[in-house]
């Protein structure tokens, strides 16, 4: 008897042994599905497509630059505006004029997307995300949806299991935009006390820090300007390296050599667009709609992020986020009526 007590152990060795080989099963199946065969090639410049990052606190002139660089470019300019119509204001500043698209609130990143390939589809050159700060901390926005999640579920650290796959999904849409895209955001401000070089007097002077975004955002861009209220720039990272050290004030000319630099190149694709395999996909929203939790539905569909967005296949993950919606509705509902253990 006492033998046999001392091996009863709750389940711990066969989790050790038979629970570990599932996970390790498991494991290896998602690495399966996600990966890829890999192509090794020769460095090469192609012709691309800007993404241009710009901060600044109010006053800096973001809309006023980003509309000149965006004549720069040339072709049709659509903007997508957040900021209560203050995108109409400049309806004077281009011959040409541009395309509004006033986006309220709620601020999902999902309505972002929508904005975005409504303006893709309007047949626009260069869309203005004016500003992308509304998708972090604007109503509706990934910091408020994580604040409402994490007070009903008492756990911040789902709530953000939740918001970070569709804050995600919005980068991707802006980097995966077949346009020129130029996100403009709110930064920081401080004011500094400083001695006038020129009257040898203290001054107050307004500046802008980091942007009002996502830690890291500045990294998804291949230029950020940090402008000041002079409506000067300053370039705190360009892969184009044209304005490497540079203070400047953001013009036409400005588009102008952004653009020069993004046509020269070949114009051979780095690889052909792929699209998931139908069964590979199939598989993805079987995971999805078989998940009895919260938990489970975050892991199926971190899994069919991942897939889609390595392809990339655009329209396959707005199929698997709208199945992932749709489940997590019914999820939340479930709960609702019948509670958290029903």
């Amino acid at each position: 008897m006492d033998e046999q007590a001392n091996t009863d152990d709750g389940g711990l060795q066969w989790f050790a042994q038979i629970g570990c080989l599932e996970q390790i099963e498991n494991e290896d199946a998602e690495r399966k599905m996600t990966m890829g065969a890999f192509e090794i090639h020769k460095a090469t410049r192609r012709r691309a497509k800007l993404r241009l990052g710009m901060s600044g606190p109010a006053g800096s002139g973001k809309t006023y630059s980003a509309l000149l660089i965006a004549a720069g470019l040339g072709g049709r300019i659509g903007m997508i505006d957040t900021e209560h119509g203050s995108g109409d204001l400049y309806a004077d500043l281009l011959t040409e004029g541009y395309d509004i698209l006033r986006l309220t609130p709620p601020f999902t990143p999902a309505r972002y997307i929508e904005a975005i390939h409504a303006m893709e589809e309007s047949g626009v050159s260069t869309i203005i995300v004016d500003s992308l700060t509304h998708a972090w901390t604007g109503e509706g926005g990934s910091l408020d949806r994580q604040g409402k999640i994490a007070d009903k579920s008492g756990n911040s650290w789902q709530a953000w299991r939740q918001v970070t796959p569709e804050h995600n999904a919005l980068v991707e849409a802006l980097l995966q935009s077949p346009c020129h895209v130029i996100a403009t955001m709110r930064a920081k401000t401080e004011y500094v006390q400083e001695k006038d070089e020129r009257t040898g007097k203290q001054v107050v002077r307004k500046i802008g820090l980091a942007p009002i975004m996502r830690d890291g955002i500045e990294y998804e861009f291949t230029t950020f300007f940090e402008l000041d209220v002079q409506h000067q720039a300053y370039v705190g990272k360009d892969r184009t390296r044209l304005f490497d050290g540079m203070i400047f004030k953001p013009g036409l000319d400005t588009g102008r050599q952004l653009l020069e630099w993004l046509e020269t190149g070949s114009d051979e694709p780095l690889l052909d667009k792929r699209v998931m395999d139908e069964e590979q996909k199939r598989t993805l929203l079987e995971s999805i709609n078989r998940a009895n939790s919260l938990d489970e539905l975050f892991n199926a569909f971190s899994v069919a992020y991942r897939t889609a967005t390595s392809l990339p296949d655009t329209a396959a993950l707005a199929e698997l986020t709208k199945a992932k919606d749709d489940k997590k509705a019914a999820l939340e509902a479930h709960e609702a009526v019948f509670g958290e253990h029903a």
